[in-house]
């Protein structure tokens, strides 16, 4: 089979050539994942300071309010969580002692925690200290975990190393978000200490402890005595450098400068695997890349802006999604490393249905009889807030170049990634394309954003039909049902389209071949807690 392209003159833009005519491409080839370094047989450096080059400047430092994948990749080492993902995606044991104990009704679940944990500032790491974070992940006003959580109605530290957590009703995916920023667990004594500003001196358990940050510089973590498994933790530091740059992350690493980089671009990654110094991890994410159009959009004082057609009229929202070529977009623009996307179900998740991973028909004539039909101006005008990085920008004039035939006229704002985020939150944009990371039960990547006054529901959108819908598949633990369930959603979600789905991001990082114990899996976190350098080749 061949795919198409219909990018035209937006190559122009991007590559200062002339005219690039349509072409007929391949499929792109088969790219296994590749999750981690091996350290088989190898004799490992005790000591080392570790530099990653870290593709965006990370939000706060504080799991209960954050929203970005880059503090996760800082916290992971430093904020352990009650439950973890291994590297076939099952959920595994971190900080608890076993997976939960479930109640027949599903209303009950008992934790049960391991006892040699310690947090970084020696408080203990008990049913207490567990308690106490969840209390504040549900609870505290500005928690971006409330909704990942489910309908809690108790936490309850019943004895010293085992908390019962009751619910309203039946919350199948409670689980699973513990094995995310919901279950990273933080120092009591913290908290108290430092309550809002927790993010300006993080304490949790893990195999660093937090340092310093300088802002939109470097984040410094270092080797913690007491951390329960202290003895297979090898490094005596680890610096994230910020390096928005993917042309300057891809130099660093060639040059050594660096021993980590993630997000390498795909124009870059066939150069990077060419050095024989380097060895890089792939791995295709279960989140997505996806442009959000604002239904209550504000200026930059927040107040309440006109609405436009596209906010106001489902018509104009349809016509712009069938007005992309996701597959002709991501296999010229990324050469073939990413995968088309257009739903928040991976087609690798196990309650992925034919309904769930369907596409919208590509039909820009379909897109200007819509518009027609709605009365919208032609071409549509979209301001459309990008971040600034290489691969975004270079999408964003691609679809720009698209989209022309369908009859919408995109405006491209490169933003800051940290203003993105800012922007998101605060609504003060018409449309605006950003990124999930994803998670391993697909409430994580779709209640949050859909149903009404969730944390992540960027878009201002209610619909009854889907709040039943996602509400009713996080209640019920048959797989077949849950998978149906999500089916169903998300053909109301390509109805009414205020979140348009475009590419799963295949994580490419890049590690120098002196280096082992990296690893990226599915959920897009590069973890380096049991990295080290080979005895001998250490820098």
């Amino acid at each position: 089979m061949k795919r198409r392209t219909i990018l035209g003159a937006g190559i122009v833009a991007l590559a200062g050539v002339g005219c690039v005519p349509r072409q007929e491409l391949d499929d792109p080839p088969e790219r296994p994942d590749i999750v981690d370094s091996n350290s088989t047989g190898q004799n490992l450096h005790n000591g080392g300071d570790l530099v990653m080059a870290l593709s965006a400047e990370p939000d706060k430092l504080d799991p209960t309010t954050s929203s970005s994948l880059y503090t996760r990749y800082v916290m992971q080492t430093m904020c352990e969580k009650l439950y973890d993902l291994n590297h076939r995606g099952e959920i595994v044991p971190m900080l608890a002692a076993a997976l939960p104990e479930i109640s027949d009704d599903g209303r009950e679940v008992v934790i049960r925690l391991r006892e040699d944990a310690v947090f970084a500032d020696g408080e203990p790491f008990n049913a207490e200290a567990v308690r106490i974070t969840l209390d504040r992940h549900f609870n505290h006003e500005q928690s971006s975990r409330r909704s990942e959580l489910g309908p809690i109605t108790g936490i309850e530290a019943f004895e010293e190393f085992a908390v019962r957590v009751t619910f309203e009703k039946a919350f199948s995916p409670f689980t699973a978000a513990l094995a995310d920023r919901a279950g990273m667990m933080l120092s009591p004594k913290a908290l108290e200490e430092l309550g809002d500003d927790f993010a300006s001196h993080p304490v949790g358990v893990g195999a660093f402890k937090f340092v310093e940050r300088i802002p939109q510089t470097s984040i410094t973590v270092e080797r913690d005595p007491l951390y329960y498994d202290a003895r297979n933790v090898r490094l005596d530091s680890v610096t994230y450098r910020i390096m928005a740059d993917a042309n300057i992350r891809a130099a660093n690493i060639q040059s050594g400068d660096v021993h980590v980089a993630d997000s390498i671009s795909p124009q870059d990654i066939e150069a990077v695997k060419a050095s024989r110094d380097i060895n890089t991890l792939q791995v295709l994410s279960l989140g997505y890349q996806a442009i959000t159009i604002d239904l209550e959009p504000k200026d930059d004082a927040g107040h309440p802006l006109d609405k436009g057609l596209i906010a106001t009229d489902e018509r104009v929202r349809v016509a712009f999604t069938k007005a992309i070529d996701r597959e002709a977009l991501v296999n010229t623009v990324f050469n073939g490393w990413f995968d088309a996307a257009c739903s928040p179900i991976s087609p690798s998740s196990p309650f992925a249905t034919e309904e769930s991973t369907q596409c919208p028909e590509y039909d820009p004539e379909e897109s200007k009889r819509l518009l027609e039909q709605a009365g919208a101006p032609v071409p549509y005008p979209i301001t459309l807030k990008v971040s600034n990085s290489q691969d975004s920008l270079r999408f964003a004039q691609a679809l720009q170049a698209q989209v022309k035939e369908a009859g919408f006229a995109i405006r491209v704002v490169p933003t800051e990634y940290t203003a993105m985020l800012s922007a998101q939150d605060s609504g003060t944009y018409e449309a605006i394309q950003l990124g999930w990371s994803g998670r391993v039960d697909p409430h994580g990547n779709a209640y949050n954003f859909w149903t009404t006054d969730a944390n992540n529901n960027y878009a201002a959108f209610s619909d009854r039909t889907l709040d039943d819908l996602l509400t009713k598949a996080s209640e019920v633990t048959d797989l077949d049902e849950r998978s149906a369930l999500y089916g169903a959603a998300v053909k109301r979600m390509q109805e009414t389209n205020p979140v348009i789905y475009l590419y799963r991001q295949r994580s490419l990082t890049a590690y120098r071949a002196n280096l082992v114990g990296v690893s990226t899996y599915a959920d897009g976190v590069v973890k380096l807690s049991h990295a080290a350098f080979i005895e001998g080749r250490q820098p």
